[in-house]
């Protein structure tokens, strides 16, 4: 399912996550797992992955990682207030200490002209630094879109360490 560079970033950031004593976490709506399931494919991935949370609605977002309904009523389960929530919630609940949040529109469906498919907020947050947030456009069907987002998170968490 992964192409080769999507496992080859993942196997760097494990090395790097390992090296530093760095544990990851991540919080997945559109992508649904795939960056951790790419984390995990990598062997040895338990020396720093933590766990994953797939939050796709956005009451498990609540719930789970306790994104604030005002932030969700406010901007949007599509937007950089909600995916850095989700990063940093990540971070009050467990002991990791570099987690990713994201959260789309992957299609067909559900895009609107503010937010059109495609467009997905990946937001990534490391304890004691300022969390950051990009709201890349990517283009392709559901899948791509998923798959672009995973190495773009993986990318972000990768130069946040």
């Amino acid at each position: 399912m992964f192409s080769n560079e999507t496992l080859a970033r993942a196997a760097r950031l494990i090395e790097a996550s390992s090296e530093a004593g760095v544990m990851l976490a991540t919080v997945e709506s559109c992508t649904g797992g795939l960056i951790a399931g790419a984390l995990i494919s990598v062997a040895g991935s338990s020396s720093a992955f933590e766990r994953g949370f797939v939050t796709y609605t956005n009451e498990a977002k609540i719930e789970v990682v306790g994104v604030p309904k005002k932030i969700l009523a406010a901007h949007g389960a599509v937007s950089a207030e909600t995916a850095i929530a989700m990063a940093e919630g990540a971070l009050q609940i467990c002991p990791a200490d570099l987690s990713v949040g994201v959260t789309g529109v992957a299609g067909p469906g559900g895009g609107t002209p503010e937010k059109p498919v495609g467009t997905v907020a990946i937001a990534v947050a490391l304890r004691g630094a300022q969390s950051v947030c990009e709201i890349p456009r990517f283009g392709g069907d559901r899948t791509a879109v998923r798959l672009a987002t995973v190495d773009k998170a993986l990318d972000m968490m990768l130069a946040m360490l």
